[in-house]
């Protein structure tokens, strides 16, 4: 890896990330692909975007509709409807279209829970038929709590088959949900539950993580405290603990569902009614309740499944030679859109795992894509770094040889963890997706094509179809390549977001008032600070806030994490600006490192000068300190906010209602330069 200058750009980011290694599609991987040749890729592509009515149109009709739309796409900036005035549903097409096409049988879902104590794996497998019949039981189950078409239902559970369940129950009756991640606290529920005026809480007593119970149901309760909107909470027993129960507000899920009827016709929904709301946070400010509606998110959920994945439903009771594994929870968006809803209509089974990748031993992972016989793997690059950092023996004692692709989600990955990734896990025959994309954009926007794209260590490549992505400042001109910038969306995709729930001019402010053309024309901009490269493939690095200004000098801070993990000692780093009394801003960095090495004073001087040498003196840190694990969130992501706060000397952290591990902050404070 090298890191290269490429003089000061509009937003003053003196260097950008070089990566000299290209690798080409696998040629046996290619002659079987949906989407097989670069040449083929541009020609969709180009189709796509200069007639996208025609390009999605022929999509969506590869899925049912009560009603065919009479038009495609109707877009007045920042407004879009697509397949205005069909018909369709989302479980119908996840499951119904499934079983009428005589694949009844076939395996649906795979589900895997925590090892029990006597270590042997507790494993469901659900079929299409199964799925229609459980999902159409617990609608049943909402319909006679009073739930009704429009409301949104909050979800509350562990990952678990019935949160796939219930996600499909909700959208089969026309009710959104709204998924709550299990690691949120109760006031984060209360929050949620008051902006989406939710009234039916679906959770359980408890989800198990680590040999321990993740308390939600107690949860659930102590919300209830804080809000007299929810009527009733459904209660699915997973742990059998002993939970507190209030008559007339909650009850089981074997007593509510289990009883119910296995006949619930589907809601013939209007392509633009609200599937789902799906609440993120921002460093400041409430939540934004993220809306996602039926049809176009349906459609491009799809096909994103369908070509980046490579994914071909096998003949209908022949056994699948594919199996789908992504290793996100369902309360992120990514589980919405690639565990359930782009998966399932494609035919091909999908994995759902509870627990935690390193209980009970860090070779949890290989030991499922052994045993499973999994095909297709996709997780975060946190998730690949903490891999390298427990070490090769764990992967290299299971049969991995069934693995066909590999994927990637989340964040940027270093090249070097790439590297890895391809090498140890990947066999080195392994086409590796890096996927970018955002919970506001439903799926993915830029990534490999498996059988067409060549591929660089940390570039997730091109955009999808229909995806016009450019780099540009803030008048909306593009920059030339090799110039950082903006990452802005200039034309209409059909999984965008409506809107943030109940919030209009918040919508507009934080994606549609920065970048405006001439003509007032504004483009929907990530918060993504990336550059395209001369072959125009997209380097993303990072939000636009994580960029450090040290002394006039602006540094992404992805270059210089890149840089470290670079550096044989390290696996993995987070960069975040601190105060410095002569600089104004200064860097601080919290590695990892692999096992053995000695830290002391020169193994920070090393780690110096090895930035320098990379990207230049001016982006050498000035603090370092070392750390068994970094702050993270269940779902993997390294909560650079808490380092931020540790960085500048605060007494008090900001929210950890996510954060996985308490015990990590607390070494971190402890810890000292030296």
């Amino acid at each position: 890896m090298t890191l290269q200058s490429a003089g000061q750009d509009v937003f003053g980011i003196e260097s950008q990330l070089s990566e000299t290694r290209v690798f080409a599609p696998n040629a046996a991987f290619a002659k079987q692909a949906h989407i097989g040749s670069m040449e083929q890729y541009t020609r969709e592509w180009e189709r796509s975007i200069s007639d996208p009515e025609a390009f999605w149109g022929q999509v969506a009709k590869q899925l049912h509709w009560f009603k065919p739309w009479n038009k495609v796409l109707e877009w007045k900036a920042p407004d879009a409807k697509w397949f205005l005035g069909g018909k369709t549903n989302l479980a119908y097409n996840c499951i119904d279209r499934q079983v009428k096409a005589g694949r009844g049988n076939d395996i649906a879902i795979i589900w895997e829970g925590e090892p029990l104590p006597n270590g042997k794996p507790e494993v469901r497998r659900l079929t299409y038929a199964d799925a229609l019949a459980e999902t159409s039981r617990c609608a049943n189950a909402l319909k006679a709590m009073g739930v009704k078409k429009g409301d949104i239902v909050t979800i509350y559970m562990p990952m678990v088959p019935e949160l796939a369940i219930a996600c499909l129950a909700c959208v089969r009756i026309g009710a959104a949900h709204s998924v709550i991640f299990g690691g949120f606290s109760s006031s984060a529920i209360v929050d949620r539950v008051v902006d989406a005026k939710s009234k039916v809480i679906i959770t359980a007593d408890g989800g198990w993580r680590r040999g321990g119970i993740v308390p939600l149901k107690d949860n659930v309760d102590e919300a209830c405290k804080g809000t007299d909107l929810i009527k009733h909470v459904l209660v699915l027993k997973r742990t059998a603990q002993d939970v507190a129960w209030t008559n007339g507000r909650d009850m089981w899920w074997h007593d509510a569902v289990d009883k119910a009827s296995a006949d619930c016709p589907c809601e013939e929904m209007d392509a633009e009614d609200l599937a789902f709301v799906l609440y993120t946070s921002g460093t400041t400010g409430k939540p934004k309740g993220i809306m996602h509606t039926t049809g176009g998110y349906m459609v491009y959920t799809y096909l994103t499944s369908k070509l980046t994945f490579d994914l071909h439903a096998p003949s209908p009771g022949a056994p699948s030679k594919q199996v789908y594994w992504c290793t996100a929870d369902v309360g992120w968006i990514t589980g919405h859109s690639y565990i359930i809803y782009g998966i399932m209509p494609n035919g091909v089974p999908t994995l759902m795992f509870e627990g935690a990748p390193n209980f009970p031993d860090a070779g949890r992972f290989w030991d499922m894509v052994q045993r499973h016989r999994v095909t297709h793997f996709y997780t975060a690059p946190t998730a690949i770094r903490a891999f390298m950092k427990w070490g090769d023996q764990w992967p290299k004692k299971h049969d991995l040889s069934s693995l066909q692709l590999l994927g990637t989600v989340g964040e940027p990955i270093n090249p070097e963890a790439w590297m890895w990734y391809h090498n140890l896990i990947g066999g080195q025959k392994c086409p590796i997706v890096d996927t970018w994309w955002q919970t506001e954009t439903g799926g993915h926007m830029i990534t490999p094509l498996p059988g067409a794209i060549p591929t660089k260590p940390g570039s997730c490549t091109v955009p999808f179809f229909g995806v016009d992505a450019a780099i540009v400042n803030e008048k909306g001109e593009e920059m030339p390549a090799n110039t950082g910038g903006l990452l802005a969306i200039r034309k209409p995709w059909p999984s965008m977001l409506r809107g943030i729930l109940g919030d209009r001019e918040r919508f507009i402010e934080t994606y549609w008032s920065t970048i405006k053309t001439k003509d007032g024309t504004p483009y929907y901009k990530a918060g993504d600070g990336a550059r395209r490269d001369s072959d125009s493939y997209f380097w993303v690095m990072g939000r636009i806030d994580d960029v450090i200004n040290v002394s006039g000098h602006r540094i992404g801070t992805m270059e210089v994490e890149s840089a470290l993990v670079g550096h044989e000692a390290v696996v993995e780093a987070a960069v975040v600006g601190m105060p410095h009394e002569i600089k104004g801003t200064g860097i601080a960095a919290f590695c990892t490192l692999a096992p053995g090495v000695h830290v002391d004073d020169a193994l920070r001087e090393r780690l110096r000068s090895h930035v320098a040498k990379d990207i230049g003196p001016f982006a050498k840190p000035d603090v370092l300190r070392f750390t068994d694990a970094l702050p993270k969130t269940r779902s993997g992501k390294i909560m650079r906010r808490l380092l931020r706060d540790i960085a500048s000397g605060k007494a008090q952290v900001g929210d950890t209602t996510t954060l996985e591990d308490y015990s990590v902050l607390a070494k971190l404070k402890e810890s000292e330069e030296g």
